[in-house]
This record gives C-alpha cells, sequence and structure tokens, in this order.
C-alpha cells in the first residue's frame, strides 16, 4: 500500500506551499514575512482577477429579457454575483490592512494579547489577528450575546 502524503506538503494555497519552519527559528523572521507577504499578494491579484471576470460576464451577460422569469433568473445571479464580489472587495481591505502589519512589523501577533498567532494558524487564514484562544474566547461572547 503506497505511502499518503502529507496533506501540508501537497496543499498550496493560491500558487505558494506552506511555509516550513526550521528548527530554532526566531517567529517572524525576514524570510517568513516575504513568505506571507507574496501569499496574501497572490491572494489579493486572485481576488481582483475574480472582480475582472465578473464585470465582463456582467457586462456581457446583460440582456432585456422579455420573459419576466428569465430577468428575474438573471436579477438573482446578478444579486449573487455582487454580494460575493462585495464580499471579495471587504477581504482585499483586510489583506492590505494585513500587508500593513507586515511592513509596520506587527503581523503575526495577537491584538488582543499580544501572543504570537502561530505559522500554522497564519497559513490557514493569512489575514488573521487574533490567537486561537483569543479568537475562541470572542466567539463564545459572540453567541452569548446573539443568542446564536
Amino acid at each position: 500500500m503506497p505511502k499518503s502524503s502529507n496533506t501540508a506538503e501537497s496543499f498550496a494555497l493560491h500558487g505558494f506551499s506552506p511555509y516550513k519552519e526550521a528548527k530554532g527559528e526566531e517567529y517572524m523572521n525576514d524570510k517568513q514575512k516575504e513568505h506571507f507577504k507574496g501569499l496574501l499578494q497572490a491572494w489579493k491579484k486572485e481576488l481582483m482577477e475574480e472582480v475582472d471576470r465578473t464585470m465582463s460576464h456582467m457586462k456581457d451577460e446583460a440582456a432585456n429579457f422579455p420573459d419576466p422569469a428569465d430577468r428575474a433568473s438573471q436579477e438573482e445571479e446578478f444579486s449573487l454575483e455582487l454580494r460575493t464580489r462585495d464580499r471579495e472587495r471587504k477581504l482585499i481591505k483586510k489583506i492590505d490592512s494585513t500587508m500593513e502589519l507586515i511592513e509596520a512589523d506587527d503581523y503575526g501577533y495577537c491584538d488582543a494579547c499580544g501572543v504570537e498567532i502561530g505559522i500554522r494558524r497564519l497559513e490557514a487564514r493569512p489575514t488573521a489577528t487574533l490567537c486561537v484562544d483569543c479568537k475562541t474566547l470572542d466567539e463564545i461572547k459572540e453567541k452569548q450575546t446573539t443568542g446564536g
């Protein structure tokens, strides 16, 4: 039976393989910052390309259908695409603010408690600003206040 490959080794987000830490390597050194900067730039580029595709699609597909059901279907499709793009627009802003954190040498540290967020968590969510513990507490507080 063949050995299964390590999922972390075979997984590549936005064309980047996960960062492999060396033993005793200092946290958020220049090499790590460059890795995450490249990852964020590639992610932003993908999102911007998707925006361009959506704009082209909406211009090309826009039609005034005589059938109200066809018109409603097209409007619903466009509405869904625009909501998705709005979420991506907010994500692009978050990517930009994360890039600023990297430039200011504040990237990779929890906004709430100041501890290291951790390379693995940042690989999973490069825009993370809270460590796992603080994020968990934040979610528990949200559930208690919203009842959800």
